[in-house]
C-alpha cells in the first residue's frame, strides 16, 4: 500500500507498443490501422450495439470515421492504442488511457471499441491486463473505469476484471441528447498485485481452449 508521505508523481504514460501473448498494443495510426478499424467496427460484421453507449458513432461515411480516428490519435489524453491481432496483424479494436492524473496517480481505461473478432477470445481481456499493469508500472496508485450505469455488459466487464464498485454519479452526462448516470469503478495499487494474478491465471496456456476460448469464464479477481 502506498504510504502517502512518501508519495512521489506518477510517470506520464507513452504510446510505446506493449507486447501481450495474443495480442500487440500500437499507438494509434489511421494510416497503417484505419481500413482494419473501419472493417471491424462499422463492417457488415460489426457488433450492432457497438456504439450504444459510446458518446459518437455509428459513422455514415469512411470520412467521418476517418476525421474520428485521426482526433484519436492526435490527443495526448485520451492517449489511445490499437489492438493488433498477433497471429493475422490485424487491428481489431481501440482503447485507451485516459484522465491522466500523475500528480496524483490517478488514471483510466476508457473509449473501449472492441470488434466482434475480440469478443468471446482472450484478446480483449489481454488488452485490459496490459493497460492495467503500465498503468500501475508508471506508478498510478488509482486505475478507473467508468460506463453508463444502463451499460450492463460494460458493468460485468469492470467486475470481472476485478475493479470494485464505488457507486453511481446520478445525471453526470448528456451523451447523444440522453441523461447519462456513470457508474464508477477502481483498482488500487495495493489490490493490483492480486487482481494482476487473476488475470495472468485466466490468460495462462493451461486456461485456453485450442479454437481461442478460455477453458472457464471466472473473474480475473483471484478467480
Amino acid at each position: 500500500m502506498t504510504d502517502a508521505l512518501n508519495w512521489k508523481p506518477a510517470t506520464a504514460p507513452t504510446a510505446a507498443p506493449i507486447e501481450g501473448r495474443f495480442i500487440r498494443l500500437e499507438k494509434l495510426d489511421p494510416a497503417r490501422h484505419g481500413d482494419d478499424l473501419w472493417d471491424v467496427l462499422q463492417g457488415p460484421d460489426a457488433d450492432p450495439v457497438l456504439w450504444d453507449y459510446l458518446p459518437y458513432g455509428p459513422f455514415p461515411e469512411r470520412g467521418a470515421f476517418d476525421r474520428w480516428l485521426q482526433g484519436n490519435a492526435a490527443s495526448p489524453d485520451p492517449l489511445f492504442f490499437t489492438v493488433i491481432d498477433r497471429p493475422t496483424g490485424q487491428a481489431q479494436g481501440i482503447l485507451s488511457l485516459m484522465s491522466i492524473v500523475p500528480d496524483h496517480g490517478r488514471i483510466e481505461i476508457g473509449h473501449i471499441a472492441f470488434g466482434a473478432a475480440m469478443q468471446r477470445t482472450p484478446k480483449g481481456t489481454e488488452a485490459v491486463y496490459l493497460l492495467g499493469k503500465r498503468a500501475f508500472e508508471l506508478g498510478n496508485r488509482r486505475l478507473e473505469w467508468k460506463c453508463n450505469n444502463a451499460n450492463a455488459r460494460s458493468k460485468r466487464a469492470a467486475e470481472r476484471f476485478g475493479f470494485v464498485y464505488e457507486g453511481v454519479f446520478r445525471k453526470h452526462l448528456v451523451v447523444k441528447d440522453h441523461n447519462r448516470d456513470t457508474a464508477w469503478y477502481s483498482i488500487t495499487d495495493d489490490e493490483w498485485p492480486q487482481v494482476a494474478a487473476g488475470f495472468e491465471r485466466w490468460l495462462s496456456a493451461d486456461n485456453q481452449r485450442p479454437e481461442g476460448q478460455a477453458r472457464t469464464l471466472a473473474a480475473c479477481r483471484n478467480g
